[in-house]
């Protein structure tokens, strides 16, 4: 959530940075003004009520005390009057809270100067690519067919466990996702990241503090009868331990990493793009987590970049780094880049992990700062990527790495597996 004294000094600004985004801020932000201008006019009134009546109260005692009674008398008969506009004024102070909270969370977080401009993925920016596209010739099977030749996922059975998008990992299928996890958990931790394990149903307010709700509700799994969410990714409540905290700067920067089966309802998705792997409803995600102050959160962002880029060059996989236009970003999102891979029986590019930069947008929804000895609080920084998701990773392994003797596995991923091939 943007930060309201940001906007209201600033309110062309936030306009036009929210423009990029294509997103129209003037209604909204002229109403959040309206409703300020009404709250601070409230609020005045409010602590002069409340000055003439803490004046009174002295006053009241010193003419008891001087035996003027009925002067007294008459004076507290008006305290009563100010009592009762006092309630009325701090029911209406709260009610304007609610109604400039109702809109202020409507905005989506400001885009940093560096996003290009553009509406769709294909406006997005190239800043890196690496690796060779593999030639795999004709027969090449894409990777849904390749697992039902190797019998190693199967999607069927998912079907009729629970339904499309929560496939069955079998045999060397399985061993293959807990090689991945353990190796992603285990760079991780070299990297300086904690190891985190969190629950993976949260509260409303968790799904507030990270900024899924009220934005994506719909896209997430609801447990009515308990009112929680089934998270979309390990991020949402790692980065929410920190709510209505303030760190000792000292603590800072804090480095989270967890793995988490991570659900999405993926409503509207269909067609070809969303066969296999490519689209799943729920999967397996390693996430890392940092929170930093503003000065170093964008050197983080670069390295957090480039580190996940550096488990893609550990796989062998051929990959690019997106920076995504300002139509592309969440909304929280103040600069993201996609590490997309390419897969080669299907001949396309397939995202496998965002890293993102929110600056003060989730901690200021979650109430979450730092503070230098005496100095007063301030909001951190958040960020967070995924290191990695698994399923397009799986993807890309199966077929880009496709032989004669079957599929044959990285190098890197064989102490974990204990296999060389899948065949």
């Amino acid at each position: 959530m943007l930060e309201l004294s940001y906007i209201r000094r600033n309110p062309q600004e936030v306009i036009s940075r929210l423009a990029i985004k294509n997103f129209n801020a003037k209604p909204i932000i002229d109403e959040i003004l309206a409703i300020d201008e009404k709250r601070r006019s409230t609020q005045i009134n409010l602590d002069g009520i409340l000055a003439q009546l803490n004046k009174a109260s002295k006053e009241i005692g010193e003419l008891y005390k001087s035996g003027k009674k009925a002067e007294a008398d008459e004076l507290k008969a008006n305290t009563g009057k100010w009592k009762e506009e006092i309630t009325v004024l701090e029911a209406e102070t709260k009610q304007i809270e609610i109604d400039l909270q109702a809109k202020a969370v409507l905005l989506p977080n400001t885009p940093h100067e560096s996003v290009p401009k553009g509406k769709t993925p294909e406006d997005n920016e190239v800043v890196h690519s690496e690796g060779a596209i593999p030639e795999l010739g004709a027969q090449a099977l894409p990777h849904w067919e390749l697992t039902k030749k190797y019998d190693i996922i199967d999607f069927e059975l998912g079907v009729k466990i629970t339904g499309a998008g929560f496939p069955v990992y079998k045999g060397k299928g399985a061993r293959l996702q807990r090689a991945l996890i353990n190796y992603f958990l285990d760079k991780a931790q070299e990297a300086g990241y904690m190891e985190i394990e969190p629950p993976i149903l949260v509260n409303e307010d968790t799904g507030f503090g990270t900024g899924q709700l009220p934005d994506k509700e719909g896209q997430m799994y609801f447990v009515g009868e308990d009112k929680l969410y089934l998270i979309p990714t390990a991020e949402v409540p790692i980065t929410n331990i920190y709510r209505d905290m303030v760190l000792d700067s000292s603590a800072l920067p804090i480095k989270n990493c967890g793995y988490t089966p991570c659900f999405r309802r993926e409503a509207g998705s269909y067609g070809k793009d969303v066969r296999g792997l490519n689209r799943l409803h729920q999967f397996d995600k390693v996430e890392i987590v940092q929170i930093r102050t503003p000065e170093e959160s964008y050197k983080t962002l670069e390295e957090m970049k480039d580190y996940v880029a550096g488990l893609l060059r550990s796989l062998n996989l051929p990959f690019r780094v997106l920076k995504l236009c300002g139509g592309d970003m969440s909304f929280a999102s103040a600069l993201t880049y996609d590490m997309e891979v390419f897969s080669g029986a299907q001949k396309r590019w397939l995202e496998v992990s965002s890293v993102s930069n929110f600056e003060t947008f989730q901690s200021n929804r979650m109430k979450l700062r730092y503070k230098k000895d005496k100095d007063k609080p301030v909001l951190a920084h958040t960020l967070n990527g995924s290191a990695l998701a698994l399923p397009r990773i799986v993807a890309s392994l199966l077929e880009n790495n496709q032989t004669d003797k079957g599929v044959k596995i990285p190098e890197v991923l064989v102490p974990y597996t204990k296999f060389e091939y899948i065949n």
